[in-house]
């Protein structure tokens, strides 16, 4: 897949000229309209396209907003009003901005459980999927500094929450909190900072998706079977069968996206941060944003000691380690058998994770008491023997079924089945 000959041919005299010298047309052309795709790939696959489209708007929107936000303690809440009631469509930018940053997260996350059901990060592209997991992290923490921008009530309080964390790491704890703040509290220098830092960190997330993009064009595509491309007959051009499809799943993306920025823009926000920050007023319920709800509850799960680590520590490595533990994912499983489609107990543990991660986003948001921390240790168990006890050990005990010879013979057997209903009526 990864070095085929090219097949483009400049047709003028300046194109020519061009491509002897600096060959983007040909670059372009060999990446996203010759590039040849499995022929199988369905519509799980065209989130990465989404995100990308969501990245762009990202970056656009932010930028225009920069040009009117203060970052200042005094003026922060008040240049967003003005941003919101005096800015020409300054509120369609920010609905855009804000709502834009959850349905990049929604459009990762399927990215993600996606490669985690079709084995996508196992060899050759365990690259792909470091890469991948860089800019999660990047993501996860432009967004939380984004949501302290506001300098509302949650996004005061949210930063002070969530740097203090940091104090809970032995030696270095106390030293990491007080660069994040600038200081000893959250104030004037940490807005300085974190609007420093989240205007900076998406172009690094571009960066870095011009890696993982390279990374998975050097390796090939993946597809739902999982088996590598062995014929030219399984693999189509990328234009125009896999841009056709990209362009109408970001049609329907960007439909769902319109109609909660126009029609329930707040949904998906804090109704707190609403009100300007005040440290003299802790909000009843401090919570992160939706998308972090899920580490949150894995913090708030460890209330007990665990030998000389206590339960504050505790959480907060059970946290980092419920990130830091993708990284380890293309090892950890043993199956030789890429796909979950001929892994029938592989499946049903995938589809049990999925749940347990979306049942702790909704611990997340419930008050850290009773049952609801006994349901989150629940939650938090399943999570890490997801990856560290069922991946290693299905893969040495599960009997998959049988894999097709090709992907075309996969995408035959596919179109049989199906027709076989419709031959009997």
């Amino acid at each position: 897949m990864s070095g085929g000959h090219s097949t483009y041919t400049p047709k003028t005299g300046l194109g020519r000229w061009m491509d002897s010298r600096l060959p983007v047309p040909r670059l372009v052309y060999d990446s996203f309209i010759a590039y040849p795709v499995p022929r199988n790939l369905n519509y799980a696959y065209t989130f990465g396209g989404i995100l990308a489209m969501m990245l762009v708007v990202q970056i656009v929107t932010g930028i225009v907003l920069a040009m009117h936000y203060a970052a200042s303690t005094e003026l922060a809440f008040g240049s967003v009003e003005k941003i919101m009631r005096d800015v020409n469509s300054g509120w369609l930018l920010r609905y855009l901005h804000a709502n834009g940053a959850s349905f990049f997260f929604i459009a990762v996350y399927i990215h993600i459980f996606r490669g985690l059901y079709y084995g996508s990060y196992k060899a050759p592209r365990e690259v792909v999927w470091i890469l991948g997991v860089i800019l999660y992290l990047l993501m996860m923490a432009t967004g939380f500094m984004g949501y302290v921008l506001p300098w509302g009530q949650m996004s005061f309080w949210g930063a002070t929450v969530i740097t203090g964390f940091f104090t809970a790491i032995p030696l270095v704890g106390e030293w990491i909190q007080q660069l994040l703040l600038g200081g000893f509290a959250v104030d004037n220098p940490t807005l300085n900072r974190f609007f420093s830092l989240h205007y900076l960190l998406p172009f690094m997330i571009a960066g870095v998706v011009v890696l993982h993009v390279w990374a998975f064009h050097v390796t090939g595509q993946t597809n739902p079977t999982g088996i590598e491309i062995k014929h030219k007959t399984d693999t189509v051009p990328f234009t125009p069968y896999a841009t056709i499809k990209d362009g109408f799943a970001m049609v329907v993306f960007l439909a769902v996206f319109a109609y909660f920025v126009f029609y329930m823009p707040n949904y998906l926000g804090h109704p707190d941060n609403y009100i300007p920050a005040d440290p003299l007023k802790t909000p009843a319920h401090i919570v992160p944003e939706w998308y972090y709800l899920p580490f949150y509850a894995i913090l708030r799960a460890i209330t007990f000691n665990i030998g000389p680590i206590d339960s504050k520590l505790g959480g907060v490595l059970a946290m980092f380690g419920a990130i830091a533990v993708l990284f380890f994912v293309p090892w950890l499983d043993t199956s030789k058998v890429r796909s979950a489609v001929y892994r029938p107990w592989y499946k049903l543990f995938f589809w049990l994770f999925v749940i347990d991660t979306v049942f702790l986003g909704w611990l997340g948001s419930r008050p850290a008491e009773g049952a609801y921390v006994i349901m989150s240790q629940i939650g938090t168990f399943y999570y890490f023997a997801f990856f560290l006890i069922i991946m290693p050990v299905l893969g040495l005990i599960e009997t998959p079924r049988r894999l097709p010879n090709s992907i075309t013979e996969a995408v035959l057997e596919k179109n049989k089945t199906a027709a076989a209903p419709q031959s009997a009526n």
